[in-house]
């Protein structure tokens, strides 16, 4: 069992207070049950993100537009939970919906795990939705320093050089120094246009 069902599976079965209906969605394999959840009026949100988490590492599309809803949750493990899934599901909306989250101002204090999930998915929407995502987090007091780390750190896993400027403008942050200048050290000297 890998480690993130094995941490949502603990955290469902205490909010579940441990039902026989925790125990059902876990074992089933029938995916038209589990998709079923998604959409049935009155369950609770643990039922939902399970069922969702459970399709998504199945590769089953339907559970994309739930699992982009918690990669935007106030609660960090659930945020966590639906980018693993997210980053297995294969949906190519993916990219695109964890970019729109990365890059949404109003919902910044929710755009780590939106900003990792862009990392892990090196698509073509990771670089520059990562590059204005730490462009707004160097204003003076900023307060989500967490985001700003993880978009300097993606950017350095990426390795493009369109985001050597945002990175020796992060080497003025000392927070963020350290991981700037990773970061660019991972980044190629030359690359050639293509």
């Amino acid at each position: 069992m890998d480690e993130e069902l094995r941490s949502l599976t603990e955290r469902v079965r205490r909010e579940s207070g441990g039902s026989a209906d925790c125990e059902r969605l876990l074992a089933t394999g029938d995916r038209d049950e589990l998709a079923g959840v998604l959409t049935e009026p009155g369950r609770p949100l643990w039922a939902r993100e399970l069922a969702a988490f459970r399709l998504g590492l199945a590769g089953d599309r339907r559970a994309f537009e739930s699992l982009v809803l918690l990669l935007n949750h106030r609660d960090p493990p659930r945020c966590a939970a639906a980018a693993h899934a997210l980053a297995r599901l294969g949906d190519p909306r993916t990219a695109r919906a964890a970019a729109a989250l990365a890059t949404n101002e109003l919902r910044v204090a929710y755009a780590l795990h939106p900003v990792r999930l862009l990392t892990a998915l090196r698509a073509p929407e990771s670089v520059p939705a990562l590059i204005t995502t730490l462009e707004r987090r160097l204003r003076p007091h900023d307060p989500y320093r967490r985001v700003a780390l993880a978009c300097v750190e993606g950017l350095g896993a990426l390795g493009d050089a369109r985001a050597r400027r945002v990175l020796n403008e992060a080497l003025a942050h000392p927070a963020l120094a350290e991981a700037a200048v990773h970061a660019l050290a991972r980044i190629p000297q030359q690359q050639r246009r293509t």
